[in-house]
């Protein structure tokens, strides 16, 4: 029983009448929440002299000092658990204690995990750490607690006690799974073995993880005079390369950068090798055939061969239209340098941006004022009220309930049912927390044993600027996007209503967990809800249609080029986690799946995947991100491209796809959805196929209407 598994996630008001319909040309209340200047005085943090709650209502975090009582009942109530479950006298099912287990401990690990990164006084990043180190260790000694593995096998195997539904078992053998996929099945010599191996992958993926950003440093002379300027100069005489130069125009400088940048490095190149050897030899002692193969169990996908047969019939079908781009590309390479040589590697982010930023000449700082943060609000709340019958509403939070004065709290609550949960959105950049856009868990929902119902609590975290006295917090596309995809995953789990927590919401294969994501995306690029989403913040004027139209456009402009992009990270990482004998030469299979699945030759002495983080992080899991986006599409295409306002569309994928989280195996939710034959690899690939082609067919309408 993995950590990782059993956590899901471990380092993972009253109700008022809906107001369907409501224009967000009318500032509502969210829109003016969003777009105001915070103020501490009203936004939750505790004033002097006033009686205060703890963090997210939790009255144990008013102080530090609250994290050691609450490991200390958590371990206390795992022990409880743990004897219940392996006792001849237990009345439950295994299942059912287990996922009160896990719930006992995600309901501390997810909160310290979340604390421990974004709280801004030391007294609680210290006092959430040791609670996390405390939960995993608690953890490591539940995988190898043979007792609670025997119970729980013998009930998957034999049955259990009382009556069991099809989520019942599905969730028991995703508990047998996590435990075998830890080698508790094994000797123990074997056993120890595994957790050998595991530590060994885990270190040496953090080595492999700390080297991939790092600057080269090489002598100024190396590079040619004429480009030197483009590169900062040390006291030393070297000049430093700390990235691949993709916004500098001059062809000569952006070639050096990526071959310095991207060149081999021994050390890193070692350090790959044997993370994916430990990798290898854990999933073999196991009883897989690769990594690949223990890493996509439950999955979408299910097999790395399935895998392959997605890949391989995107690559056949992409080659053609990734050469309308190129040749574009060149062209406007030709443009800049009459004398410049064929397209390269170097050149295609370049003029990938330069494409978006001048093809229909729009200017980007003024209509990022028609998309102020708490207009984008209004939009999406108006279309949650549209799709699910659900809306957000600002909370009054308590003193000292939240962990900084910007942070706003949010309910969903149901025309239907009334409250689903609560979304803490940390919108706003500051020096103490990461600098990433995610999604934490901090609980998980599920059905309580006197029968009502355990609501999600969310934090969504972006890094947007913060409002001003002049003017709210303004949007760009990508961030606009951005936003629309973290509430995704907020939504999903807000409307995951699960029996149990080990699979609410998000807590689902990887694969599938960014598909209601990156379906949002789709939404955020359609000029009917683009429409409807924006309002300038000081006249309250809406975007002429047309510019809409081509703002839309402007995202899709080398479609092809991009999903092939993300064609090739996914094969990388399919070559060195699913094949078996493992590759001898990692720059050799580079080069190998660089001249099957991309366009452009490998450039000579460089290695990209030595600079590949999400080798480490994804492990034979980077295709999700392609595969989400397939099935995406063909959610899209099946509910939403004839209306993305549409209330029927949006209650059946409810409670055909986000309704379950985790509860039912992936692939079958999703072909019962979509009907078998959509869900094939093939199929699935094809719909991408048909999906760049329809984006390049609007940025040319696009084009034509300038």
């Amino acid at each position: 029983m993995r950590a990782g598994r059993l956590l899901a996630s471990l380092p993972k008001a009253s109700f008022r009448t809906l107001t369907p319909g409501r224009s967000v040309t009318s500032l509502g209340p969210l829109a003016a929440a969003f777009n105001a200047k915070p103020n501490g005085l009203s936004n939750g943090l505790a004033q002097w002299g006033q009686e205060k709650t703890g963090l997210f209502g939790i009255e144990e975090l008013s102080t530090s000092e609250g994290f050691y009582h609450m490991k200390a009942k958590c371990i206390e109530n795992a022990s409880a658990l743990v004897r219940e479950a392996c006792s001849d006298q237990r009345t439950r099912n295994v299942a059912v204690i287990f996922d009160d287990l896990s719930d006992e401990l995600c309901r501390v690990a997810d909160l310290a995990e979340f604390v421990r990164l974004a709280h801004p006084e030391q007294a609680m990043q210290e006092a959430a750490t040791d609670a996390c180190i405390a939960i995993s260790g608690l953890v490591e000694e539940l995988n190898t607690h043979l007792g609670i593995y025997t119970a729980l096998k013998n009930s998957v195997e034999k049955g259990d006690l009382r009556p069991e539904t099809e989520v019942d078992k599905h969730v028991a053998k995703l508990f047998l799974q996590d435990f075998q996929q830890c080698g508790i099945h094994l000797p123990e010599l074997g056993r120890r073995q595994v957790v050998e191996l595991n530590d060994q992958a885990l270190r040496l993926g953090q080595s492999f993880s700390a080297r991939c950003h790092a600057a080269r440093a090489v002598k100024a002379d190396f590079l040619p005079p004429q480009i030197r300027s483009f590169f900062p100069l040390e006291r030393d005489g070297s000049v430093v390369v700390s990235g691949q130069h993709i916004d500098s125009p001059d062809d000569l400088a952006r070639e050096a950068a990526y071959k310095i940048y991207y060149s081999r490095d021994g050390e890193q190149e070692h350090l790959l090798r044997e993370m994916l050897t430990s990798r290898h030899q854990l999933a073999k002692l196991c009883g897989y055939k690769t990594f690949g193969h223990r890493a996509l169990t439950n999955s979408l996908a299910q097999t790395p061969e399935n895998t392959e047969l997605f890949l391989k019939g995107l690559a056949d079908q992409l080659s053609s239209r990734v050469a309308g781009d190129h040749e574009h590309m060149q062209q406007m390479k030709k443009r800049v340098n009459p004398m410049a040589g064929p397209l390269a590697m170097w050149d295609v982010p370049y003029f990938s941006a330069q494409a978006r930023a001048t093809m229909f000449q729009l200017d980007l700082e003024k209509i990022c004022e028609y998309f102020s943060l708490g207009v984008a609000m209004e939009g999406l709340n108006e279309l949650f009220q549209s799709l699910y019958g659900v809306e957000l509403v600002v909370e009054k939070p308590q003193a000292g309930e939240l962990w900084s004065e910007d942070v706003f709290k949010l309910s969903v609550r149901s025309q239907s049912s009334g409250l689903l949960g609560f979304i803490y959105c940390d919108f706003f950049a500051r020096a103490s927390k990461p600098h990433q856009d995610c999604h934490f868990t901090i609980r998980g929902g599920r059905e309580r044993a006197d029968g009502s119902y355990q609501d999600p609590i969310v934090v969504l975290m972006l890094n947007l600027p913060s409002p001003g006295w002049r003017s709210p917090t303004l949007l760009s596309p990508s961030t606009l996007d951005n936003l629309f995809h973290e509430m995704g995953h907020a939504m999903h789990s807000m409307l995951g209503r699960t029996k149990y927590q080990h699979v609410t919401g998000t807590r689902c294969s990887t694969d599938f967990a960014e598909v209601p994501s990156t379906l949002m995306e789709y939404f955020a690029a359609d000029p009917r809800v683009l429409a409807r989403v924006n309002r300038h913040y000081k006249t309250g004027e809406k975007l002429p249609e047309s510019t809409v139209q081509m703002l839309c456009a402007t995202k899709k402009i080398f479609a092809s080029t991009e999903l092939q992009a993300q064609l090739f990270y996914s094969a990388v990482d399919q070559a060195f986690h699913s094949r078996d004998p493992l590759p001898e030469d990692t720059v050799a299979a580079l080069q190998g799946v660089q001249s099957e699945y991309h366009t452009l030759p490998h450039p000579h002495g460089t290695a990209y995947h030595l600079r590949f983080s999400h080798l480490v992080g994804y492990g034979a899991r980077y295709y999700s991100y392609l595969m989400a986006r397939a099935v995406a599409s063909a959610i899209w295409q099946h509910g939403f491209q004839q209306d993305p306002y549409c209330g029927s569309q949006g209650r059946k994928y409810w409670a055909e796809c986000l309704a379950h989280g985790g509860g039912k195996p992936s692939h079958l939710l999703v072909s019962d959805y979509l009907g078998q034959a959509v869900t094939q690899p093939a199929a699935l690939a094809g719909g991408l196929i048909q999906e760049v082609d329809a984006k390049r067919m609007e940025v040319e309408r696009a084009s034509a209407r300038r």
